[in-house]
């Protein structure tokens, strides 16, 4: 099952919510719950797999724009002479926009759709990428790598709220880990598309491309993304009605009669600042301490060992080509970790698959230098550190969309992933000044397999307060929704 907690088989159509782990409100009438109830149990449509399709191509953005800066840093620095403390702030531009965009845009797709929101960032995204091909210096390049960021911050935290509403109980913790293999994807065409258009076009190319494909998503939203059900039948804007019918009929499901009875307004506000204030009110402030220390720190780790891989493989004994192949073999290794998680998922609690893929990770951590006095040994614990770090990543964005209720779900896994990037910024700074201060690559690895750990302890606490809420809310009337 993809539920990362223990859910009660038979339930009033009122409590619903324990059920699908995508709640609405108790006043929602039998017939609006019981077609979140048949999208949930029913079988996954050609429409909904395509749609879920394209927000595995948006998630490719993030990829594709991390790695083609990394890739285009040298061409970059040699056309404009930066030193090397320059060029570290434009590899960290993209990432501190991206934290922006996930912390400051990811409430609004609670309040006007994720799908509106989405296409703004598009937009912005897009116009980002397109003017970096432009830019005359460096501070023009960062100032527009931070506006690049800022788009793609937002349409990550919606593609994969709006990933896991479209998809039924079972199917849910695939559809979010697929997407998180949009990443790997991303990253390797990044790197492709490096080494093929620097060499003939320059490094401005890879923007170009960049843009390009970013703006090609547009229209492909526009007219095969829907809207989220559980977005429309919370807020109810004009229409909501017929557009949920319309999905539900594109998904063969029968339309629903009316709309449940709107109650955001007794939610405590509907602008931005309520919603985010909701984070931490008392049914959600130990979700969201749990769920921000385990991106934090999770993301502190993926970041580090991308980034620092290919040059503490060489310290380590390695030779500098030996050391980007063991890099390369990480990401090549993310892609199959990613699905493997979402299939597994399918059987397993997601809890108990990401404590899992998190403590292997650690394992597999304190080995990886070691390892590199046999390159074939230390390509093949490589390629599976690529499988479960990337596996973390992509359980923790599927463990995060049932671990709030619709109305907040988008503000919940928005400032997770911009805390997560927080940790992805700082890691970099941090592993370069242990380095400076003497430590080994071995003893950073360990110091980020303990990190690891410490990730899991924050699931394995997530997961007990899941069960908790879960036995409460079998007589509360007015509990949250189940993680």
């Amino acid at each position: 099952m993809a539920e990362p907690f223990p859910q009660p088989a038979s339930m009033t159509p009122r409590h619903l919510t324990i059920t699908t782990g995508f709640t609405i409100t108790e006043q929602e009438t039998t017939v609006t719950t019981d077609l979140r109830r048949r999208i949930d149990e029913g079988p996954m449509s050609r429409y909904q797999w395509t749609a879920i399709a394209i927000c595995i191509a948006l998630n490719v953005l993030d990829g594709y724009d991390v790695l083609a800066m990394a890739f285009t840093s040298t061409s970059v620095s040699d056309d404009w002479d930066l030193s090397t403390s320059t060029l570290g702030l434009l590899l960290s531009a993209g990432l501190f926009g991206m934290a922006l965009g996930s912390l400051g845009l990811a409430p609004l797709a609670d309040i006007i759709g994720r799908r509106k929101l989405i296409l703004a960032c598009l937009v912005l995204s897009s116009t980002g990428m397109l003017l970096s091909s432009l830019s005359q210096n460096a501070t023009q390049l960062g100032l527009l790598r931070v506006l690049t960021g800022v788009g793609i911050g937002g349409i990550l935290a919606c593609s994969n709220v709006i990933g896991g509403e479209l998809a039924s109980t079972r199917w849910r913790g695939l559809a979010v880990s697929l997407n998180s293999t949009g990443y790997a994807i991303g990253a390797t065409l990044g790197g492709i598309a490096a080494l093929l258009l620097v060499e003939s076009f320059g490094w401005r190319s890879v923007f170009v491309a960049g843009g390009i494909g970013t703006a090609a998503l547009i229209p492909l939203v526009l007219v095969r993304l829907p809207e989220s059900i559980d977005f429309l039948l919370v807020r109810q804007p004009a229409g909501a009605l017929d557009t949920v019918n319309a999905f539900a009929r594109r998904i063969g499901q029968e339309p629903i009669h009316e709309l449940p009875v709107e109650t955001t307004s007794g939610s405590g506000g509907s602008g931005i600042i309520s919603t985010t204030r909701r984070l931490f009110d008392t049914q959600n402030r130990r979700t969201t301490l749990l769920v921000w220390t385990a991106f934090f720190f999770t993301m502190f780790g993926f970041y580090f060992v991308t980034s620092w891989t290919p040059k503490l493989l060489v310290e380590a004994g390695m030779s500098a080509k030996e050391g980007i192949t063991g890099g390369m073999v990480l990401n090549l290794g993310g892609i199959l970790g990613t699905f493997l998680l979402g299939a597994l998922a399918a059987r397993y609690r997601l809890a108990r698959v990401l404590i899992a893929y998190l403590l292997v990770t650690a394992g597999l951590m304190t080995i990886f230098v070691p390892s590199a006095a046999v390159f074939a040994l230390a390509l093949t614990v490589g390629f599976g550190l690529g499988i479960v770090v990337n596996g973390c990543i992509a359980g923790l964005y599927a463990l995060t969309t049932t671990a709030y209720a619709a109305p907040i779900r988008a503000t919940g896994m928005g400032w997770a992933i911009g805390i997560g990037r927080i940790g992805a910024i700082v890691s970099p700074l941090i592993a370069g000044a242990l380095l400076d201060a003497d430590w080994s690559p071995a003893s950073l690895y360990v110091l980020m397999a303990v990190l690891f750990i410490a990730a899991a302890g924050a699931i394995m606490a997530l997961s007990s307060s899941g069960r908790r809420r879960v036995s409460t809310e079998v007589t509360s009337s007015t509990a949250p929704a189940a993680v």
